[in-house]
């Protein structure tokens, strides 16, 4: 793996992390020079993690050359970790989390940054609510809420169902009456547990997750100066009347997360570095 510019050439640190069940497959940037904090990447759900892989590998080179170590974990089921994606469960993947922090802590012994991405951010805010006191938290285009992560995702079932043959497909509700009375859903290539989906379901939304320590909110706009999403602007207000520490990034940028082709912005790798930079070193 190359390291970016002024990395020194230090390369990043494979391994396994023992889980529960099965072991996770963990990538570690050691950071460059003096250590400024530790950062935990919670990637997001399904096909989108591989759609992300890209720009979270440079983002994490890009933050360990500023100073951070970074770990990129593999949640139960998902990636090369343990585990078919048909049994896991959001429970586990906090525990993942879990693991994955206490590692950092005693590697680097730093104050905590959570990096989450799409569903990964709500579930890194989740994580936060009860398991973990960050330092900081970095969401990348968050799921504002379980219940409609889990539509969207329902909706490729669907999709999928009309450029096959048969029946027509069934509708959102019919695909969660399934789910609700036991039947596991293959989507995408995926298998979709019911318990994963009601889990989904019963989160709380973003409003009730706002945590209590700084938060950079990074939201991909189609073109310069397109208006904020209704939902987001809504939500970061009534963070911000509850006093959360919000800075909110909004900036042009490709779905990176969804794109059939690898896409890559520079700007907004680069906005998360200075982001992260200005919430201060822990020293």
């Amino acid at each position: 793996m190359t390291a970016p510019p002024g990395h020194g050439g230090i390369q990043a640190e494979p391994f396994f992390l023992d889980g529960a069940p099965g072991r996770r497959f963990c990538l570690y940037h050691p950071p460059a020079g003096r250590c400024r904090g530790a950062v935990l990447y919670v990637h997001p759900f399904a096909e989108e993690m591989n759609r992300a892989r890209r720009m979270a590998a440079l983002q994490a080179r890009a933050l360990a050359a500023q100073g951070y170590g970074v770990l990129q974990i593999d949640l139960y089921g998902c990636g090369d970790s343990g585990g078919d994606f048909g049994d896991a469960r959001w429970e586990i993947w906090k525990d993942d989390l879990a693991r994955a922090a206490a590692w950092l802590d005693a590697r680097l012994g730093q104050p905590l940054t959570l990096w989450g991405l799409r569903l990964g951010a709500l579930l890194a805010l989740d994580f936060a609510r009860d398991r973990v006191a960050p330092h900081a938290v970095l969401l990348w285009q968050p799921v504002t809420k379980g219940s409609a992560g889990l539509t969207q995702f329902l909706r490729l079932r669907m999709a999928g169902d009309l450029l096959g043959e048969g029946a027509a497909p069934a509708g959102t509700n019919a695909l969660r009456a399934a789910l609700q009375a036991g039947e596991t859903l293959e989507i995408a290539g995926y298998d979709l547990a019911p318990a994963l989906a009601a889990a989904l379901d019963a989160l709380p939304p973003l409003e009730a997750l706002a945590p209590p320590c700084p938060v950079h909110w990074f939201e991909a706009l189609g073109s310069v100066g397109q208006a904020l999403p209704a939902g987001a602007a809504r939500i970061a207000a009534a963070w911000r009347e509850r006093g959360v520490d919000l800075a909110l990034h909004a900036l042009p940028c490709p779905p990176f997360w969804t794109t059939p082709e690898i896409a890559v912005d520079q700007g907004w790798l680069d906005a998360t570095c200075a982001a992260l930079g200005k919430a201060g070193d822990v020293h």
